[in-house]
């Protein structure tokens, strides 16, 4: 009876945490947002223009018109200029480069860049993803081998490898980024989805 008590727990559990977890995190952002453009708002509107949500709903709208703005050619200079003031600050540049690195990957926009692969070690397949095709942004002793950079995550987060490879020992896989993650985070739990 115990048993079955703390299975059902369990079972609860393991279904409520990731939903609270996702609810709390829009919580978060959306809470953050209207904290943020709210304070903004009150300098420049008058009290009887702002209402409960304007930040957030502001906040929204800087969002898509940076996404907007950054389709333009002279924005994106501009903004890459601004990067390399970034990279040059000490704490900062670790700081910054490792999340702008994380979001660059992530990003469907580069051809290649975090393509879903599996990697034959020795007759063992494992998943990865590409991080590194470009032979001119890998080390010199990796440029003639004609190798990629691929990082193998580890089940439950636990960490990950960057390994280079022979680009013959990597075959592309038919998974999402999302779908690989996951497969790979749970240790293959959850299996792929059909769709």
């Amino acid at each position: 009876m115990l048993k079955s008590i703390s299975r059902t727990l369990l079972t609860g559990f393991i279904t409520l945490v990731p939903v609270m977890l996702t609810v709390y995190l829009i919580y978060w952002l959306a809470v953050s947002s209207e904290q943020l453009m709210g304070k903004m708002l009150h300098w420049v509107l008058p009290e009887a223009f702002y209402f409960p949500g304007l930040g957030m709903i502001v906040g929204l709208l800087v969002m898509f018109i940076v996404g907007l703005l950054m389709k333009a050619y002279l924005i994106r200079r501009i903004f890459a200029l601004g990067e390399k003031v970034l990279y040059r600050l000490p704490l900062i540049k670790s700081v910054y480069r490792a999340f702008r690195d994380l979001f660059d990957f992530m990003s469907p926009k580069k051809e290649g860049m975090g393509q879903v692969v599996a990697v034959n070690l020795n007759g063992i397949q494992a998943i990865g993803f590409i991080t590194q095709e470009d032979e001119n942004r890998l080390p010199d002793a990796f440029r003639e081998n004609d190798s990629v950079l691929v990082y193998l995550p580890m089940s439950y987060m636990m960490g990950g490898h960057t390994i280079f490879v022979p680009r013959d020992s990597v075959k592309p896989l038919d998974m999402s980024m999302d779908e690989a993650m996951r497969f790979v985070l749970t240790a293959g739990i959850t299996g792929k989805s059909s769709s």
